[in-house]
């Protein structure tokens, strides 16, 4: 006996189709703008957006003045960028000393890790301001870098450790065979194969990077969350300057995500 077929489905509206999505997204969008609306209604909040202009960006007679929050998110750039290196570096050494056969390396590693991953943050950000910077004789800018790059180094270490171990171990006996030393054999054998590997969690460590420098506004590093801080204590535009540097926070991180992203594909299509 023949069973009759069920009909076709459209793809356009199956599940996973791209309008079945979007239709998602727009829906989710328009819920989140509804709820704000209605509570900005509730509080009777009078909002000011025509003000925030003037904190971004000015153009006086032809020419771009950065307004306080850009000079800001310079900082902030300056605090990751400095912070990365940091936290690369640190990473690498952690996890060399992890993979040795040093009882005292895996030793320091291991407390290094315990203490920065079971502590908070800004319980490490006030150890470094009143006792390391102190001793050291840095300003506050470079105590709030250092202080993020072994935080962020913490798991650097790990994504880097995870990486190295990921390269087939024939890598590394075929460059023992061929009279590699150790500093040779991991710049020239392991880590060019270990980067590709390394590349997508790092993304996320940076954009957390990012993130977490924010927390250097309780020492008063002048980044875009303190400058933020300092316009709403003069204007009291609390919630238009709040959404402002959250926007800008976004467009930095999602804008690294796709560059990062895009590299990968470039370098899968290279492979």
């Amino acid at each position: 006996m023949l069973r009759k077929r069920p009909p076709k489905r459209s793809l356009l509206f199956t599940r996973k189709s791209p309008l079945i999505q979007i239709g998602q997204l727009v829906v989710l969008i328009f819920a989140a703008g509804w709820m704000i609306y209605r509570g900005a209604q509730a509080m009777e909040y009078n909002w000011q957006w025509y003000r925030v202009d003037r904190f971004i960006y000015r153009i006086i007679d032809g020419e771009f003045i950065m307004g306080p929050l850009l000079q800001g998110l310079m900082v902030t750039f300056k605090i990751t960028l400095f912070s990365m290196v940091l936290t690369i570096l640190i990473g690498l050494v952690t996890a060399l000393f992890r993979m040795s056969n040093s009882f005292s390396g895996k030793l320091l590693a291991n407390i290094y890790l315990e203490l920065i991953r079971n502590t908070p943050l800004l319980v490490q950000l006030f150890l470094f301001y009143f006792i390391v910077a102190p001793i050291v004789g840095i300003d506050r800018f470079w105590t709030g870098v250092l202080c993020l790059s072994f935080f962020e180094g913490s798991f650097a270490a790990e994504i880097i450790r995870a990486g190295i171990q990921s390269v087939a171990k024939g890598q590394t006996e075929a460059a023992n065979a061929l009279g590699f030393n150790r500093i040779n054999r991991y710049r020239d054998i392991i880590l060019p194969q270990a980067v590709p590997l390394i590349l997508p969690p790092m993304t996320g460590l940076v954009i957390n990077l990012i993130k977490h420098s924010a927390i250097v506004s309780v020492i008063a590093v002048a980044d875009l969350t303190t400058e933020g801080l300092n316009i709403i204590s003069e204007t009291f535009l609390a919630f238009e300057i709040w959404f402002t540097v959250a926007a800008i926070y976004l467009v930095v991180t999602v804008s690294l995500s796709l560059f990062v992203s895009w590299l990968e594909s470039r370098a899968t299509r290279g492979r």
